[in-house]
């Protein structure tokens, strides 16, 4: 019979290969193929930038041969914006980019969330090739125009205090357009990992380096890092194909419009000011599959934090009410340890006198357990219920903007790094440890008893270099846990 350890950790196995399994398996998949539009060509020119040379695209007619390459930046006393048209005559990719946002929003250079300068450009699409529009811009405090007299086409922006650069592209016949995202791979020391976010029907993550494909209706595109968004948003959503290579991601809009409106802001992702924004950006927080769980965690932090200014101290109470609210679970399962850890002299005789016949000796164990009210999956089945709250916990924990830059006590000034010392890993380590030795074993193999003493010691180096805030939150539950667990062992005795 296996022990109560095994099953334990198979519950955990289970859980995060149904987490995990139905996101690889069931996660919406599109086989959607775009056009070849790897051409850029130069309103100023007509000429093609091309991988392969033997393609050619249509010219423009009666293209300008002149365009400002100054950087234009507007700007208010809280925030800034620099936008760049750096073509002329003899330099083939002009091309209409964003090259920096700065607002109270966000904390970090717009450089280290994205990997690059001037992120976010935006192309016209003539019979499946990218066109760069040559506008001569012009800027005026928190607002910038321009026009490129070839193509009729008129820009226009502004920038407010929030940090939000609105923006628009009018023409006089309609027009198509390419919206352009560049990046580069980055993992954070908290193991945040850089990422394309594109949201369609649901919110589609895909790392910067990877290769994707797909199409639907368009509500904004942006890169994720760090705790930060930067996201281009449409005033209406398009039809769009999106191609994702060679750290890009490319939408190009399948309609034609005489008027394109947006939005480009970099933000924290602070889940209340995302809401809002509007347009679902709160949706750029990845709380998983347990979203619904999670969000309401989130403003527990949040509630309590307005009492108690430390969401270290935040952590332990939210952890401590939890655990309360879930006891009566916990009951049955320490109740069934309790009994199960009762029966070990009998079932290791069992083992003993049938332990050539595995038939014999597994119906001579049930009979056991039926015998004294044991239930060999009593200490599974409350834990397997617990799970959707602690991996949403979980999710609240790493994702949180609220712990970014957030102190502690002492030595943990930041509850999103991960702790420079490594004591809250150790103590963790330490309680999971003081958990195993409490907990039933029904094993009387030394090879896996050895296997389950490590465990702790297996998870607290796979912590170790997550945030303080996540170890907190295991340490503190575990602890309790165990205060638990020897009231239940008290009042069975």
């Amino acid at each position: 019979m296996a022990s109560d350890q095994k099953r334990l950790f198979l519950a955990l196995s289970l859980s995060a290969m149904v987490l995990f399994g139905w996101q690889a398996f069931f996660g919406p998949k599109n086989d959607f193929k775009p056009v070849n539009d790897k051409g850029v060509v130069d309103s100023s020119t007509g000429k093609v930038k091309d991988d392969n040379p033997s393609k050619t695209a249509m010219p423009i007619a009666n293209a300008s041969t002149t365009t400002d390459s100054v950087d234009q930046v507007v700007a208010t006393p809280l925030s800034s914006a620099v936008i760049s048209n750096k073509g002329n005559s003899i330099q083939v990719n002009s091309d209409l980019s964003f090259s920096d946002i700065q607002s109270e929003l966000a904390t970090d250079s717009l450089e280290k969330v994205v990997g690059n300068t001037s992120p976010f450009r935006i192309y016209l699409v003539r019979d499946g090739k990218r066109y760069s529009p040559s506008f001569s811009l012009s800027a005026n405090g928190n607002s910038v125009e321009g026009t490129d007299p070839a193509l009729g086409l008129q820009f226009n922006g502004s920038i407010g205090d929030n940090g939000i650069f609105n923006w628009s592209i009018k023409s006089p016949t309609a027009q198509q357009y390419y919206l352009e995202l560049t990046s580069s791979k980055k993992e954070g020391e908290g193991r945040q990992i850089r990422q394309f976010l594109t949201l369609l029907k649901d919110v589609e993550r895909d790392n910067v380096d990877g290769e994707e494909a797909y199409d639907g209706t368009l509500q904004w595109i942006g890169i994720d890092f760090h705790y930060h968004l930067l996201a281009t948003i449409l005033d209406k959503k398009a039809v769009a194909a999106v191609n994702i290579k060679n750290s890009k991601l490319g939408a190009r809009l399948v309609e034609s419009t005489t008027e394109l409106k947006g939005r480009t802001v970099l933000s924290l992702k602070q889940f209340e000011n995302l809401e809002e924004m509007g347009n679902n950006l709160q949706l750029s927080v990845d709380f998983g599959i347990f979203g619904v769980l999670a969000i309401p965690i989130l403003n527990g932090l949040r509630f309590i934090y307005k009492y108690v200014p430390n969401y270290g101290f935040a952590i332990i109470l939210i952890t401590l009410f939890i655990r309360t609210l879930l006891f009566p679970l916990q009951f049955k399962s320490f109740k069934s340890m309790k009994k199960m850890q009762k029966l070990q002299p009998q079932l290791a005789k069992v083992k003993e006198k049938f332990g050539d016949d595995p038939q014999r000796m597994q119906k001579e164990t049930m009979a056991l357990f039926k015998k004294n009210g044991a239930n060999p999956m009593g200490g599974c089945l409350p834990l397997i219920m617990q799970m959707p709250v602690f991996f949403a916990f979980y999710q609240v924990l790493f994702n949180s903007v609220e712990l970014l830059n957030a102190p502690f006590i002492l030595w943990i000034k930041d509850l999103s790094a991960k702790d420079p010392y490594y004591v809250l890993p150790v103590l963790m380590g330490i309680a999971m440890f003081g958990q195993t030795k409490l907990n039933p074993s029904t094993t009387a193999d030394p090879t896996q008893q050895k296997m389950m003493m490590f465990m702790p010691l297996i998870f607290t180096f796979f912590m170790k270099d997550l945030p303080a805030g996540l170890n907190l939150y295991i340490f503190v539950s575990t602890l309790y846990g165990i205060v638990q667990q020897l009231i239940v062992y008290r009042s069975v005795d």
